[in-house]
């Protein structure tokens, strides 16, 4: 049965996160510059100040750089270099979070979280963009993953239900404790050079659950700070006072109490961003709001993931949509553990899978709106939804209730996320040209090459694109 979903979402991953991703040039203020970035480490051989336009670079660690500069020595492309690591990056979590939930909780269980995860919004959006939010969230996802089930005894002949192992159970050997404390200390440095200290502060549940494994967290923090701490010390030693003030004081301290950076919103911000992020499985949320659920520690751990980086970010005054990001694969896999705890033919299944496939019936509207929506911001985004889509968007969505009641559960998820796989491949596909010549300046780089000289009128996303494109800072034109 799991075979279906594992096929399927094989062939979707490929569709999902490789085809058409340089249909559209580098877009958005961040993404032109820290590509700009990476290729200049490539060029100069400085692999330890970040430097945009020749003038040192703070806002971020050095490990996105290091994945865009890796790209263009391999002589990838200035499209192909930023993006295709990060994507790469981010299936190679995909794999890992299926082998780890599989070993936990069964095949079907891993099989469900990892095609929520694979097909959810956020993940996706942020899998096709070179900025830093996924590589931190595989990063840090994974050691999470790792420090947590890797140093526990192994659930894996309890089968797939919820039932806390026995306390006679064995301790994991020595060995085994030893390698998974190493390999999760090295992820989560890792996440400490994406993006800074934020996943020390998202670590912090994991502290308490193994708040008695003194010597596994030891061996973890000493492994994070061997992958982390030279790049800090060196950029220090490099750049002294204006790292540290610019780094830690106004990236970190001042992003977090003040709203000076312009990103300032409001506390139940991130309550339509996870909504937004979990797309099309916003309905199965329902399903963690059974008590049940929670009666096994490992669920409980995920929970405590979540629950504590949702209630930090929310304190935040600055807030962004992508700081969510290392949030959701716990979210997955607690549908994914829940949704296969479900009773077969259940009702609350049947509806809960037919809702998830009619919300496709939405993302042609989404998509046309998409570069006014990047452009202008929602409020003044309309969106028009397209009439022709709802026909075989509500066939699938009967089609998966019909499965869920005729206890084919399995099928019925792949249907999901072959529906997803097609929806994205069409806003792929119609979409992205639209986004390359209205907020991408490689058109006007192929167009007019060397020639360009400075920046015309234009968006802001357009006027850093047109830069990195020309690979020089062009002043804007009179």
């Amino acid at each position: 049965m799991t075979r279906a979903v594992a096929i399927l979402s094989g062939i979707g991953l490929f569709f999902l996160y490789f085809f058409g991703l340089t249909r559209t040039g580098l877009v958005g203020p961040d993404e032109p510059r820290y590509a700009a970035i990476g290729r200049a480490m490539a060029s100069t051989g400085d692999w330890i100040t970040p430097r945009l336009w020749g003038q040192p670079w703070f806002e971020k660690p050095a490990l996105l750089y290091w994945m865009t500069a890796a790209g263009f020595k391999l002589g990838l492309g200035p499209d192909w270099a930023p993006r295709l690591p990060v994507a790469l990056m981010s299936v190679a979590f995909l794999i890992y979070f299926f082998v780890v939930l599989r070993r936990e909780f069964g095949d079907r269980a891993a099989c469900y979280a990892c095609a929520i995860l694979a097909t959810s919004a956020g993940w996706l959006v942020y899998s096709h963009v070179a900025i830093t939010d996924l590589p931190m969230s595989a990063a840090f996802a994974a050691a999470m993953l790792t420090i947590f089930y890797g140093t526990a005894p192994s659930r894996s002949r309890l089968g797939s239900g919820l039932t806390e192992p026995r306390p006679s159970e064995p301790r994991p050997s020595e060995p085994r404790a030893l390698a998974s404390g190493l390999f999760a200390g090295a992820l989560l440095g890792l996440a400490v050079l994406a993006k800074g200290l934020v996943p020390l502060v998202l670590f912090l549940p994991a502290l308490w659950f193994l708040r008695r494994r003194i010597r596994d967290l030891a061996i973890l923090f000493a492994a994070a700070a061997l992958v982390a701490a030279p790049w800090y010390v060196l950029v220090t030693l490099r750049n002294g006072t204006p790292f540290l003030q610019q780094f830690f004081l106004k990236q970190h301290f001042d992003r977090f109490v003040s709203s000076a950076l312009l990103h300032g919103r409001p506390a139940w911000f991130y309550v339509p961003i996870l909504l937004a992020g979990l797309f099309p499985w916003i309905p199965m949320l329902l399903l963690l709001f059974d008590r049940k659920l929670y009666r096994d520690r490992r669920a409980q751990f995920l929970l405590a993931w979540f629950a504590w980086g949702f209630v930090f970010f929310s304190a935040s005054r600055n807030k962004l949509p992508g700081y969510l990001l290392p949030l959701l694969p716990a979210v997955a896999a607690l549908i994914g553990i829940a949704a296969a705890e479900a009773r077969s033919r259940s009702l609350k299944m049947t509806a809960l899978l037919g809702l998830s496939a009619a919300l496709l019936g939405l993302v042609p509207a989404l998509g046309s709106a998409l570069p006014q929506l990047l452009v202008a911001g929602i409020s003044r985004t309309s969106f028009r939804v397209v009439s022709i889509w709802m026909v075989p968007v509500l066939a699938i969505a009967l089609l998966c209730a019909f499965l869920e009641k005729t206890d084919r559960r399995d099928l019925a998820v792949a249907l999901v996320v072959l529906g997803t796989a097609v929806s994205v491949g069409d806003v792929v596909w119609r979409v992205y040209p639209v986004l390359d010549r209205e907020l991408s300046g490689r058109p006007l780089w192929l167009a007019q090459g060397s020639s360009i000289n400075c920046v015309p009128p234009t968006n802001r996303s357009r006027r850093d694109s047109i830069r990195y494109y020309a690979g020089r800072d062009l002043p804007d034109c009179k």
